[in-house]
């Protein structure tokens, strides 16, 4: 069953999953999405499909198994689809689904919401640590 993202506490009680409960299968999903390289990943793929290197230099960092590892689980969880072309040498592209583009805009909002913060962040940053001391 399908469910879409509710908006307060009170629509959450009408979903038939529920990432609060430890059990749930949509917890696994969530920490795909939001893990380190997973939301990357998919705001990566958001801007168009992309072989397999190229995601690596465009996730700034990921180390080559970190990006199979995540492109795989979100395959598995349908947010990403691997097309495999039979040349020579073998060229394999990947891009969203559309359940995989769903997902990426909301975290392309919440990465804007963060890149446009950065000032407020650091000042706060700055603040915490003249108080309690660098970490």
């Amino acid at each position: 069953m399908s469910a879409g993202i509710s908006a307060t506490p009170e629509d959450h009680d009408d979903l038939a999953y529920d990432v609060f409960a430890k059990a749930c299968p949509s917890r696994g999903t969530l920490e795909h999405v939001t893990g380190r390289w997973g939301g990357l990943t998919l705001g990566a793929l958001h801007e168009g499909s992309l072989r397999f290197n190229e995601l690596r230099r465009r996730v700034d960092g990921v180390s080559e198994k970190m990006l199979s590892q995540t492109l795989h689980a979100l395959e598995r969880d349908g947010l990403v689809h691997r097309e495999a072309q039979p040349t020579n040498p073998p060229r394999v592209d990947y891009e969203l689904t559309p359940l995989g583009h769903q997902v990426a805009e909301r975290l392309l909002a919440l990465i804007v919401c963060v890149e446009g913060s950065m000032d407020d962040v650091l000042a706060a940053r700055a603040r915490y640590d003249e108080t309690r001391g660098a970490l």
